[in-house]
């Protein structure tokens, strides 16, 4: 959420930020709500101001009504005198009535506004419209070369037998799938390596429910923007997380935390559950876009000055794991119309797939500013005793599974539809180094 001050003072450089997004955001309502919430609260508090005076002289003339010593004519006097301030009050009270109902309904469309408004991109972010305009930056290895032609993944999981996507529409529908043998092991191993991986690199590992409350949702930036995209519990206002960035970021909801308490670092593995719609054709062959997917999520709390500095290091996490499992990838910087909407500036990783002949994003690192921290309300204190400040937070993939084994799949497929383990998550599959179509079967402890 931005900061109504911001607004305030300075619409222009706000609608300069969302003309550069390219996003529809009610601006112009929002800066006319405001004033007439501002002039209703003016005038509610001229209001109560009028009246408490009132009262404190209605409470001394009753005194002097009933008091028996003062002449019976100063008596009179007052009682008219009162008379008439009871009546004003009552008018006021009345007023005031429907000025509340007034400032109450536009507080209310106040914050309704407030949270449809983006976050205001870096000065770094490149203009931009859509993925044509996105700057790639870095590339980390070079696509391996084959002596045949490579396969996509999900020929190699057929020949393998390690996903069955027939089983999965059998479940649950289009776009599900069910991993088998090797393949479950697989992604077992690559959610407990990458676990281990960036808790070695100082993150500490966070294990959140997959359902969250509504609020959780606001807080987070995901409502009301992205609701259609996500799956809901309606009875209980539950949601399923679309990523651990939700409930990461609820975990410091409402409070101030502590001098030297930052940076925070946290790693969690969940599901992850979106709604799409999907057409057909080689697009969404696959893994690539499905509904339920696993991630390792990293996610900071830092000091504002610190944030630009911890999204090149949250980066280099990201790419780390890439380049210890030895898959060719590519960092790209989002344009202002690719940014997502609460990201100041967004990182995408990019892994190769030979097979499939694209690159896949397999990480999204963004950095929210005080955005998120503002709507889930996350301060804390340089010192003791000092004015609490919005902290800055910051999230990205560290991986994102399916595309994630996509790369590994077609990076490391052989001529005859085996596929090399990496050697860094030997140790998690019992030494096994190659998955061959005979694996369906329990390796030995």
């Amino acid at each position: 959420m931005l900061s109504l001050q911001l607004i305030r003072d300075h619409p222009d450089v706000v609608r300069e930020a969302l003309q550069r997004r390219h996003a529809q955001a009610p601006l112009d309502e929002l800066i006319e709500v405001d004033r007439l919430w501002r002039q209703y609260t003016h005038q509610v508090e001229t209001i109560r101001s009028e009246r408490n005076a009132l009262s404190k002289e209605i409470g001394q003339l009753s005194r002097l009504i009933n008091d028996p010593q003062v002449d019976v004519r100063e008596r009179r006097r007052a009682q008219h005198r009162r008379d008439d301030l009871v009546a004003r009050s009552s008018f006021l009270s009345q007023q005031l009535e429907g000025l509340e109902a007034q400032l109450k309904e536009a507080e209310a469309r106040l914050h309704q506004l407030l949270l449809q408004l983006p976050n205001i991109p870096h000065p770094r972010v490149p203009l931009g419209e859509g993925e044509k305009d996105n700057l790639v930056v870095r590339q980390w290895g070079d696509p391996p070369s084959f002596t045949y032609t490579p396969r996509p993944h999900w020929e190699l999981a057929e020949h393998l037998g390690i996903i069955d996507f027939q089983a999965g529409v059998k479940l649950s529908g289009s776009h599900f799938y069910v991993l088998r043998g090797a393949g479950a092991r697989l992604q077992r191993a690559l959610i407990s390596w990458m676990l281990d991986f960036h808790t070695a690199r100082g993150y500490k590992e966070v294990y959140p429910p997959a359902l969250v409350r509504g609020e959780c949702m606001w807080k987070g930036g995901w409502l009301p923007t992205f609701a259609e995209f996500m799956y809901r519990d309606a009875e209980e206002d539950l949601w399923l997380l679309p990523t651990a960035e939700v409930a990461l970021t609820n975990l410091h909801r409402d409070e101030i935390l502590s001098p030297g308490s930052l940076p925070i670092y946290y790693v969690a593995y969940t599901p992850c559950f979106r709604r799409e719609k999907f057409t057909a054709g080689r697009e969404v062959r696959g893994i690539k876009r499905v509904h339920q997917f696993d991630k390792v999520e990293l996610y900071k709390f830092v000091e504002p000055e610190r944030s630009q500095e911890e999204l090149e290091a949250l980066v280099e996490d990201a790419c780390a794991v890439l380049r210890a499992l030895g898959i060719p990838h590519r960092v790209v910087l989002l344009c202002t119309g690719e940014l997502g909407f609460s990201a100041a500036m967004t990182y995408d990783i990019e892994a190769w797939a030979p097979g499939s002949g694209e690159w896949l994003e397999v990480s999204s690192c963004s950095n929210c500013t005080d955005f998120q921290a503002r709507r889930a309300n996350i301060r804390f204190r340089r010192e003791k005793g000092a004015r609490p400040e919005f902290v800055h937070t910051l999230n990205g993939s560290g991986l994102a599974l399916p595309r994630t084994m996509i790369a590994l799949l077609e990076n490391y497929q052989q001529a005859d539809g085996a596929v090399i383990v990496p050697a860094p998550l030997r140790p998690y599959l019992a030494g096994q180094e190659v998955i061959t179509p005979d694996d369906d079967r329990p390796l030995a402890p």
